[in-house]
């Protein structure tokens, strides 16, 4: 799994490493522009969270207009739980508020400079590090599953057999997102020739899902069991669903943590071809 996307258990909460990382800069930036603007009275906790929603929605909105054709209600739009976004369209939209923010608002221009200065350079010390580790080469887990019948088998060895790029989904019957996102998986197995789906389950006995895909997804292909969550551990997975992109060399392209739509599969296979 990608290192950002890897996700760290906090009682009931399963956030990703990004996410405590853009906390981690969002406080030390309130911090920040809170002390630079002390002095003067200027406070600009306001601007701070205005511009981080600003970038997300530009984030969301770009791809959105991207992978539009993967969208058919106004409600696949706004559910970010597929975690669609595109980082250009924050940057570009987050930039652009900045700046008119600044214009608009002489006075807060040295703390909020400031406070925008340090969560980038907190962001970047930590991110940056862990996005270097993630272009280096790292291939699909030796974790030993068995399919439905029972016989032994592993990722590497469907690869190699295959010789097509492989999509690994990590399911459970008892959760609801990797429930609602199993149409999406079945039509995409349909309609995707030149690569292969896998679903790997963690953790349940072969009666419980066989039940499970009989009643709610008998199209469903390539099941696997992995009842010790092996592959949970072997890619840090923390929460349910999880889903991992392998080209047909078996190295890891991309990652996506929770549920899946359209536009987030499509974009997991554009990295693919």
């Amino acid at each position: 799994m990608s290192v950002l996307n890897q996700t760290v258990a906090l009682g009931p909460l399963v956030p990703s490493i990004g996410q405590i990382l853009i906390i981690l800069a969002l406080a030390v930036a309130l911090l920040a522009g809170g002390l630079a603007g002390r002095r003067s009275g200027v406070r600009i906790s306001d601007s701070l969270f205005s511009l981080l929603l600003v970038g997300l929605v530009g984030a969301r909105a770009l791809f959105v207009f991207h992978y539009w054709q993967s969208f058919d209600s106004l409600w696949g739009v706004v559910d970010i739980r597929d975690g669609g976004f595109d980082p250009i369209g924050g940057v570009v939209a987050g930039l652009a508020y900045l700046l008119w923010r600044l214009w608009r608002h002489p006075q807060q221009r040295r703390a909020l400079s400031t406070a925008v200065l340090a969560g980038g350079i907190v962001w970047g010390v930590t991110a940056g590090p862990l996005l270097v580790i993630d272009q280096q080469s790292r291939g699909v887990p030796e974790v030993a599953v068995s399919t439905l019948e029972g016989e032994q088998t592993d990722l590497p060895s469907l690869i190699e057999e295959t010789g097509q790029p492989v999509v690994v989904n990590l399911w459970a019957t008892w959760c609801p997102a990797c429930q609602q996102e199993k149409p999406v998986f079945e039509q995409a197995q349909e309609e995707e020739d030149g690569v292969t789906f896998v679903f790997v389950n963690q953790g349940e006995d072969t009666s419980q899902v066989e039940g499970y895909l009989s009643e709610h997804a008998p199209g469903l292909s390539n099941v696997l069991m992995d009842p010790h969550q092996r592959w949970s551990d072997a890619t840090g997975t923390r929460g349910l669903p999880a889903t991992f992109f392998y080209d047909e060399h078996g190295q890891l392209v991309d990652s996506h943590t929770g549920q899946v739509s359209s536009a987030s599969l499509e974009r997991g296979l554009e990295r693919l071809r």
